[in-house]
């Protein structure tokens, strides 16, 4: 290895330099955490504007309380457990329930057929529309599973509930969803 390659310290590494003071340590984890967590935030919250609120109040909240975290090694996981409970109250903290903005969703290609580029936006509607009607908690544990990969165990911790309830919350959703998106199989 040359000087110039240098290799980036890991997620505990950071936490701890993070815990005794180190501003630099934490700006590291926020630019490496951010993108993740936005994406699930404006996923689950389907507004844009919230969505940056509650990453940024997640990443203050982090700062403030980093000595709370008991392992250097569940920082990530930590995260998402106060992302997907902060998107869970501005849920219910919503009365009536707010449409989707479809300022939120990712547009399709555009270098595609014209026709097609119809559909796959007929279907992303469709699916927004479908994720609206399942319930917060299923819908988080729904993108955190399908959207960000993580296992249940790690949704669990995420959500505050035990593995066999997000099991049932996915299945639940997977089966509404399903049902709603007949249409377009």
């Amino acid at each position: 290895m040359t000087s110039s390659q240098t290799v980036a310290p890991d997620e505990a590494t950071l936490v701890g330099r993070a815990r005794d003071g180190d501003v630099r340590a934490y700006e590291e984890l926020v630019q490496r955490y951010q993108a993740r967590m936005f994406r699930l935030a404006v996923r689950v919250l389907a507004d844009r504007a919230d969505a940056e609120d509650v990453v940024q109040e997640v990443f203050l909240t982090a700062w403030r309380r980093l000595d709370q975290l008991a392992d250097e090694t569940a920082f990530v996981g930590w995260l998402y457990r106060m992302t997907t409970n902060r998107c869970l109250n501005v849920i219910r903290a919503r009365r009536p329930q707010t449409e989707l903005d479809p300022e939120t969703a990712e547009s399709p290609r555009t270098d595609t057929r014209p026709e097609h580029a119809v559909q796959v936006s007929s279907q992303l509607g469709a699916l927004r529309a479908a994720l609206e009607t399942l319930t917060p908690e299923q819908r988080a544990c729904w993108l955190l599973r399908e959207v960000e990969g993580l296992s249940y165990e790690e949704i669990a911790d995420a959500v505050g509930a035990g593995p066999a309830a997000v099991r049932g919350r996915i299945a639940r959703a997977r089966a509404q969803l399903s049902e709603v998106m007949k249409p377009w199989r």
